[in-house]
């Protein structure tokens, strides 16, 4: 035979040679949640291993993993006040611009933060934007969103990630954060987030479950791929500078089909239920966690993803995983 692929399988020096995709932990984003008060560290029950923080314990357990190289985190603002307008979403006193603020203190540019941006937690209702005739308005979010946006860039945020998957939304942040001098800081949008069944632990996470309905009218048709390209060159048309595919791990061909139609960098999310499926496996000792975290890891990169948000990152750095 003139062709043995196998000849480049032989042992572990070839087989890392030839390796195709890469990991590194520059790659990757932790998630973080912030509630009220002090000395809050608060298990998750659905999400082993993640925990609700309160600005404090949240710096000291950043310190611990900046020890560790994990210098980029998304931070989630639970328990703020809720209303039907979202008001608390923008005020700068709310639970997120105060964690970025303590946070750019004490770190500085050590720690790249980037904030989600959506009002599901921030409403009485629990949807991503506000209600009207039991219908979310597109426009009226968007001013919101865009508010929101605002407050986070002026406490010190890096970079913003807009998830509510309004119409527009890019456009109108950029806009906003470039007239009030902003121009620096990026928008990684969650170009196409789908109408997910795999988001159940982060509702408990993020207390943000719709009191009624769901989220099909904004969050995309899980069907639908060619949809999702077209929704994500329409935030890269509006200035959005990473495009994020969310779920990950059911969305990978959405994920690749999109690196073939952009230049921009790709990210993608491991969500909670994603999470939690390989934890309670591993827990029941029914899957090797180790090897199921990787092979997945590799999986997104590649697809086409340069930037992971996953909630999987301090077990690999601190495993030594990589």
């Amino acid at each position: 035979m003139l062709h043995r692929p196998r000849r480049l399988r032989k042992n572990p020096i070839v087989r890392e040679m030839i390796a195709e995709t890469r990991l590194s932990k520059d790659m990757f984003i932790y998630p973080y949640f912030i509630v009220p008060g002090n000395g809050v560290v608060h298990a998750l029950d659905a999400m082993p291993g993640i925990n609700h923080y309160s600005t404090d314990t949240l710096i000291k357990d950043v310190e611990k993993g900046l020890k560790l190289g994990v210098n980029k985190i998304m931070l989630f603002g639970v328990g703020d006040e809720k209303s039907e307008d979202a008001r608390s979403a923008y005020h700068d006193h709310s639970l997120v611009p105060v964690a970025v603020r303590e946070l750019k203190k004490n770190f500085g540019d050590d720690l790249y933060v980037v904030t989600d941006v959506c009002v599901c937690s921030y409403t009485t209702h629990g949807h991503c934007g506000i209600l009207k005739d039991d219908y979310v308005q597109n426009d009226a979010t968007v001013e919101v969103i865009a508010k929101m946006g605002l407050t986070h860039a002026e406490a010190g945020a890096d970079m913003l990630a807009p998830s509510d998957m309004m119409d527009g939304r890019i456009g109108a942040m950029r806009s906003v954060l470039d007239g009030a001098g902003f121009v620096n800081t990026a928008i990684m949008s969650h170009a196409t987030k789908f109408a997910s069944a795999y988001y159940g632990p982060f509702r408990e996470a993020a207390d943000c479950a719709p009191s009624k309905g769901d989220r099909k009218a904004y969050q995309m048709d899980f069907r639908n791929g060619n949809e999702a390209l077209r929704e994500a060159l329409l935030d890269e048309s509006e200035g959005a500078d990473v495009l994020m595919v969310k779920p990950a791990l059911a969305y990978l061909d959405v994920m690749h089909n999109l690196k073939q139609h952009t230049d921009l960098p790709i990210a993608c999310y491991n969500v909670s239920g994603e999470y939690s499926m390989v934890k309670a496996a591993a827990e029941r000792g029914w899957i090797d966690e180790q090897k199921v975290v990787m092979e997945t890891m590799h999986a997104f990169a590649r697809a086409g993803a340069s930037i992971i948000t996953t909630y999987h990152i301090r077990d690999i750095v601190e495993k030594n995983w990589l």
